[in-house]
């Protein structure tokens, strides 16, 4: 990537920032995130530690956030390309296999549309295909 400022894909609350440092300290490893669309929780973004859920080839990285690889299926990036998404948690245990759930928490999203501005300076994303070249 350039030294151009890029507009982040995914930004963080404080308060899944601090889930994140429990986790981070409970589990003694890096995190990552997957949003599928699919079954469980429908499109809640799910925590695992690295390496514990397989990115495919058909998956997105959508950067970093919180020091967390953020990855959607690229199904679903399709519908939300066009908006910028807000990690943050919410009470109540969700039904999927995210890490956190034991917690008494969830992860969830939030997002608003991007700008015509900022779709221009978005944070290039890759291809699961791509992530899994780099090794």
């Amino acid at each position: 990537m350039s030294n151009k400022e890029y507009i982040p894909r995914v930004l963080i609350t404080e308060a899944a920032m601090d889930v994140i440092d429990t986790l981070r300290k409970r589990f003694g490893t890096e995190l990552m995130f997957h949003q599928s669309g699919g079954c469980c929780d429908g499109s809640s973004p799910m925590c695992f530690e690295k390496g514990d859920f397989k990115v495919g080839g058909n998956d997105i990285w959508l950067g970093k956030v919180y020091g967390c690889d953020f990855f959607m299926s690229g199904d679903q990036f399709e519908y939300w390309k066009h908006t910028q998404l807000t990690l943050d948690v919410t009470p109540g245990r969700g039904s999927s296999f995210s890490i956190e759930i034991p917690m008494g928490v969830r992860f969830m999203i939030r997002s608003k549309l991007f700008t015509m501005e900022e779709l221009e300076n978005l944070i290039p994303v890759k291809t699961g295909e791509e992530i899994l070249e780099e090794g």
